[in-house]
């Protein structure tokens, strides 16, 4: 089924019953992924008095309570509101939700000992092309970061200047297939969360980071309408589903 997508001054077609999901669900399970030293999600029935909310011990529903850490357990966007004392939820940052994104593949380099995503790769990757969201999928891309237990484990993040050159670009969602955009100990100095939402200027209360996705080898890199669905938690972060679908010129279906 086709839609006309009208973008950056072009129109578009994309199918919408072909979505290419990049979220990562989650699970009560230790396979799921986790980050952050928490332990599993939890789903059960929750209980009131003698009643307990699952069909096979009598109920005539099934009625589960989720505990679980958006951060850690899974794809989740936040806004600015993650690394500020005043209180910005996603909720109500993110207003928006298709935009014109590139999906690129970068091989995070090493540097003093760890492993940095950084501006040169993005320069190269990104070029002179205008996007409102960029998408990194890191190499090797295993399908085992699907259920990747990544505490202690110091994964790839972005480097300030790498951080600072996508704001200056006009990116307004970054999308990472790792649990943070920062170093995983770095003594709370969050240079890349801070540069991206410009903490000590005019901060970008309208833009997202959205971390562990997984974008799978079959899909391609290049330009894509992307559809950012989150619930509508009143909080600096939500778990998130987003969803990619290729652009084709109108008058050619050609990508």
């Amino acid at each position: 089924m086709k839609a006309v997508i009208y973008a950056n001054s072009r129109t578009y077609t994309i199918y919408i019953d072909q979505p290419l999901d990049i979220s990562i669900p989650l699970h009560a399970s230790k396979k799921n992924v986790n980050a952050w030293y928490l332990p599993p999600p939890k789903i059960y029935p929750a209980k009131v008095k003698d009643w307990t909310g699952s069909i096979k011990e009598g109920a005539a529903v099934n009625f589960n309570s989720i505990e679980f850490n958006p951060h850690a357990h899974g794809t989740h966007t936040e806004c600015v509101g993650h690394i500020t004392k005043d209180v910005y939820t996603i909720n109500a940052c993110l207003t928006q939700f298709l935009f014109v994104a590139e999906v690129i593949t970068v091989v995070p380099e090493p540097l003093n000992g760890d492993f940095v995503i950084s501006e040169k790769q993005l320069r190269y990757a990104i070029g002179n092309k205008k996007r409102e969201a960029i998408i990194i999928r890191t190499l090797p891309n295993t399908s085992d970061k699907l259920s990747r237990q990544y505490g202690h484990t110091n994964p790839p993040y972005l480097t300030e200047a790498a951080a600072i050159y996508l704001r200056e670009k006009g990116v307004k969602h970054l999308l990472v297939d790792t649990p943070s955009v920062d170093k995983e100990k770095d003594d709370g100095q969050l240079l890349a969360h801070k540069a991206f939402w410009n903490v000590g200027g005019a901060i970008r209360t309208d833009a997202t980071i959205t971390e562990l996705v997984f974008v799978p080898n079959a899909v391609e890199d290049g330009k894509y309408i992307l559809n950012i669905l989150i619930a509508p938690f009143e909080n600096d972060a939500s778990p998130s589903k987003p969803v990619l679908y290729k652009l084709y010129d109108k008058e050619t279906s050609k990508p």
